[in-house]
């Protein structure tokens, strides 16, 4: 399992993203890398299908795609169970991951 971060400097959430994720890995069991890609323009962001910072891709998808045409430098926001978040909670990508482990090969 290819597990991957992107991100962007200015994005005040994606540590925390990145933490949640890390917590969400270990409450399922999941030993892999995370790679953290840091996205510099928007050259990189149409590169990357990027759909802001911070972004989780599982195998090259991400892990809440949206359908998009332009990509660009930005954070983006999750609607969570505490509301418009600008990162999933530790439960949400514990859902994501533990859907992906169940599907079969």
């Amino acid at each position: 399992m290819k597990i991957e971060l992107l991100y962007i400097d200015d994005c005040p959430s994606w540590e925390t993203g990145l933490q949640n994720l890390k917590s969400a890995m270990i409450q399922e069991g999941l030993i892999a890398d995370i790679d953290l890609v840091k996205v510099h323009d928007d050259v990189e962001a149409t590169r990357f299908k990027f759909l802001g910072s911070p972004s989780f891709l599982v195998n090259g998808s991400d892990l809440w795609q949206e359908t998009r045409e332009t990509f660009a430098l930005s954070c983006r926001i999750y609607a969570t169970p505490n509301g418009i978040k600008g990162f999933p909670t530790v439960n949400m990508l514990r859902e994501k991951l533990h859907s992906l482990v169940e599907q079969p090969s």
